[in-house]
């Protein structure tokens, strides 16, 4: 009786683990086509440069993923809604297949957004059928990386849609036009900046091995801290504008020598998304229009190079990524409001090991050239932010939401 009890036990916690992914699987998959409301059929065909992609592209390209890694493999009479996407819709996994081109994904004007829409329901249909009582833990798990992966690309699709449209002085030149369903900014945090002591010494960092993570944020290992000061709140708009009233974006002494040659070579005099206007000063483009810069709103749309210029001009430096985990449950603006740029490169952590096959592909391989940021924004999917979250960028690029934290040696 004993053993039938455990039995009868389990099936009945295989069963709501099956209820309770295949709710998650709806929740995540509808959330995706409901950021793409506002986006006429036009506006989801556009890339407005090579690192962005078409919100189409992105629809298609998580609903790819499921088809490759989860339902050919996993559900025996799927079929293929068709064969040619394999080949549009991979991303950069290598031992898949070739693909097409990422700078050409806006030549895409085929299949259409509503061939696409086809595409969603064929996929989700089927991860219906599969996601019964009895699914192996397995394939649950691959299941939960497709749904964090749709995820990271649904934050792409914000930020690639905001750069689009910020191309468009139709776009923004006017407000009230909100074309992301429910986006608001975030509120912002007036007053003073005060810097938290944090004494060093010995602190875990990473994964502790409950709930899901991405395989970059394991092992789990100790890391020996500083003596070090980290900002009670991330710079805002109006600590920028002084940076720039001080010629900021004109004095080469405080750049990294990569970090002035894109300065020169790009133009830069304010972050991206910023706007001069003659009139009403210094506006920011936004998914409600163009409005007045917030100056108690924490600046946003800036590359590493930019925040490391800026911390260097404060007198101060970024964080690193380990002095950030340790201390995020003593600052109030770590999640929600923008990345936060660290002085971390991102490496792996001692003794990882990628999984093998076309997963490895997921994270491994990207571990040179690129920096690491924490915490989450405005644009992060509710439920996605974690303290041991990884971000990762090379250091030029700014069309994410990206802002910084300031941090000092004590």
């Amino acid at each position: 009786m004993q053993h039938a009890q455990v039995s009868s036990d389990n099936a009945s916690a295989h069963a709501a683990a099956a209820s309770s992914l295949a709710d998650a699987c709806r929740s995540v998959r509808n959330h995706t086509e409901y950021l793409a409301i506002g986006l006429s059929a036009e506006d989801q065909c556009v890339q407005s440069m090579p690192d962005a992609s078409p919100a189409k592209w992105h629809r298609a390209h998580t609903t790819w993923f499921f088809e490759q890694f989860v339902l050919t493999q996993n559900l025996q009479d799927y079929r293929p809604f068709d064969d040619a996407f394999g080949y549009l819709f991979n991303s950069y996994y290598d031992t898949v297949g070739p693909r097409h081109p990422r700078p050409m994904r806006g030549l895409l004007t085929r299949p259409s957004a509503a061939h696409v829409s086809a595409y969603r329901a064929h996929v989700d249909a089927a991860l219906t059928r599969l996601l019964t009582p009895g699914v192996a833990p397995e394939l649950a798990e691959l299941v939960t990386l497709g749904l964090h992966h749709e995820q990271q690309h649904q934050e792409l699709l914000v930020t690639d849609a905001l750069h689009a449209l910020s191309q468009n002085p139709l776009a923004w030149r006017g407000t009230g036009s909100v074309v992301l369903p429910g986006w608001s900014a975030p509120a912002p945090r007036p007053g003073p900046t005060h810097f938290l002591q944090r004494a060093g010494g010995l602190a875990l960092i990473g994964h502790a091995g409950t709930g899901f993570a991405f395989d970059n944020e394991s092992p789990r290992h100790q890391h020996i801290l500083q003596p070090h000061a980290l900002a009670d709140r991330l710079v805002h708009n109006a600590e920028w504008l002084d940076f720039i009233a001080d010629g900021g974006y004109a004095r080469p002494e405080l750049w990294m020598s990569d970090g002035w040659a894109a300065c020169c070579a790009h133009g830069w005099e304010a972050p991206m998304h910023w706007r001069r206007d003659e009139v009403r000063g210094w506006l920011q483009v936004t998914f409600a229009g163009c409005a007045a810069l917030a100056l108690d709103a924490p600046v946003t749309h800036i590359s590493w190079y930019e925040a490391d210029a800026f911390a260097r001009w404060s007198g101060a430096r970024l964080p690193t990524e380990a002095e950030l985990e340790a201390a995020s449950a003593d600052l109030p603006d770590y999640f929600g409001y923008a990345w936060q740029w660290t002085n971390s490169a991102y490496l792996p952590y001692p003794r990882f090991k990628p999984p093998s096959g076309a997963i490895g592909e997921y994270n491994g391989k990207f571990m040179i050239n690129q920096m690491v940021l924490r915490g989450s924004s405005y644009a992060t999917p509710p439920g996605h932010e974690r303290v041991t979250y990884r971000n990762f960028f090379p250091p030029d690029k700014r069309w994410q939401v990206t802002g910084l934290r300031l941090a000092k040696d004590i």
